[in-house]
């Protein structure tokens, strides 16, 4: 540590403020995004966020700041917060500074890179859009989800954004040759510890890293998980040439630690409270998520709605970056229905039959127009009872409601809570199945016989 000191451009803490800290140097000031060590042992991380004038910098603390007293020596790194890359990181567990927290080995040798990357360019993106295959029926079906893409799950609290994720990492990391990354920003720390454990027992540990900046954190830590996340999957689509999946829960708690750094450092706030530069951070995080001729880094985010309302700011600016949104809905977790993906409200740029071919897409449609009618029956059906309809109303009400109980289905991640085995429904499955219900052929079975099944042949 001593060599250290010798050898670095060493300043000294002028104020501490919660974690926002103004450092002095006067040899050569760091640059913009440079790790800075102060503290006993070095242990606290500041990260450069501005220069006050020649000689002072302020940075916010990625670490508690206890201890810290003005006076305190602090070292400059000379360069930004790194994380590892490469195979080594599979099957392990990580937080922001690239260390594991998994109580296994810790990786010390081997490549580092800087977690500040930038987008490729547009020259070198993929102009062809895929789709991805969740193995979820609502999903594939009205959803669908392009390769390379960003998909935005969108939802209060307890709709079940963390359960649909889970089983998204399970079915698409062992049905394809990838890689699944999970990015935990400002989670509870049961929720990480519970993922690690489903992902073992599910087998797709080996193919998965895990990154976490959890809630108790400070919030300089979880506004860089983030980027921490996307520089290690940049490794797996740009070297290792393999199709990542990064699963980022949730996308408002990065918002949200903008807005918390963004008031410490005693920038006016814009509507709503949130930090000015919203539009800009966001950006940032969402323009690196995207495929190349090597491969695809296809997301899949969870935003946390506030209130449910989505007109919210950070709901409209993720709205923005998003080739599908899949809403969850509460009235349909009330009624049971699982996953309860708001069918008529989710919506996705994929389901056009240049990209998804005609059978599927005229399906998708006739399914969507099923449902509205129904909607609109419901409060005619209240006031007066389903007699009162017409003959071929009644005949759109018993199809609604045989679609809307088929597009349910079991989970593999919710196996030990329902005692149902989870179940994977290939896209022709789902589109033949509800073929088959729009052309009333279980219009005399009971709807229940339809509700959480896989195919539509086991009614």
């Amino acid at each position: 540590m001593k060599d250290l000191e010798e050898r670095s451009n060493i300043g000294k803490v002028l104020s501490v403020r919660s974690s926002v800290i103004d450092v002095k140097f006067s040899q050569k000031l760091p640059e913009i995004y440079s790790q800075i060590r102060a503290g006993d042992d070095r242990q606290v991380v500041i990260e450069v966020i501005s220069h006050l004038d020649s000689e002072t910098v302020r940075g916010i603390a990625l670490t508690s700041t206890s201890g810290l007293a003005r006076g305190s020596i602090a070292i400059d790194m000379g360069r930004p917060l790194q994380v590892p890359v490469g195979k080594r990181l599979l099957g392990r567990m990580f937080n922001v500074f690239g260390e594991t927290i998994d109580k296994k080995e810790k990786l010390t040798h081997g490549e580092w890179r800087s977690i500040h990357g930038s987008p490729p360019p547009l020259m070198e993106r993929s102009t062809t859009s895929e789709i991805l295959e969740t193995g979820i029926k609502a999903i594939d079906l009205l959803v669908p989800i392009e390769k390379g893409g960003k998909a935005g799950l969108f939802g209060g609290a307890g709709v079940g954004k963390t359960v649909l994720i889970t089983e998204t990492i399970h079915n698409v990391v062992s049905q394809y040759e990838g890689i699944g990354l999970f990015c935990g920003i400002g989670e509870r720390s049961r929720e990480a510890e519970e993922l690690y454990r489903d992902m073992q027992d599910a087998g797709v540990l080996n193919n998965t890293v895990t990154i976490f900046g959890q809630m108790n954190e400070p919030p300089g830590a979880r506004f860089r998980v983030g980027h921490a996340a996307l520089t290690m999957a940049e490794y797996f689509r740009d070297d290792a040439k393999q199709n990542v999946l990064l699963l980022i829960d949730n996308v408002f708690r990065f918002i949200q630690a903008g807005q918390e750094v963004s008031g410490l450092i005693g920038r006016l706030p814009s509507r709503v409270g949130y930090q000015p530069t919203l539009g800009t951070e966001l950006a940032e995080l969402q323009e690196r998520i995207a495929n190349t001729p090597t491969g695809a880094i296809t997301s899949i985010q969870a935003v946390y709605v506030p209130a449910d309302d989505f007109t919210d700011p950070a709901a409209v600016h993720t709205f923005g970056h998003l080739s599908a949104s899949i809403v969850l809905s509460r009235k349909r977790a009330s009624e049971g229905f699982y996953p309860a993906v708001d069918l008529l409200q989710s919506s996705s740029k994929m389901l056009n039959p240049s990209i998804v071919g005609k059978r599927h897409y005229e399906i998708a449609r006739s399914v969507k127009t099923t449902l509205a009618a129904y909607e609109d029956l419901k409060d005619i059906i209240a006031m007066l009872g389903i007699e009162e309809l017409s003959q071929s109303d009644r005949k759109t009400v018993n199809r609604a409601r045989r679609l809307e109980r088929f597009l349910t289905q079991p989970f593999f991640s919710t196996e030990q809570f329902t005692g149902i085995k989870g179940k994977l429904v290939s896209l022709e499955q789902t589109i033949e199945g509800c073929e088959r219900i729009l052309n009333d052929e279980f219009a005399d079975r009971p709807e229940r016989e339809l509700y959480t099944i896989g195919a539509i042949d086991e009614v």
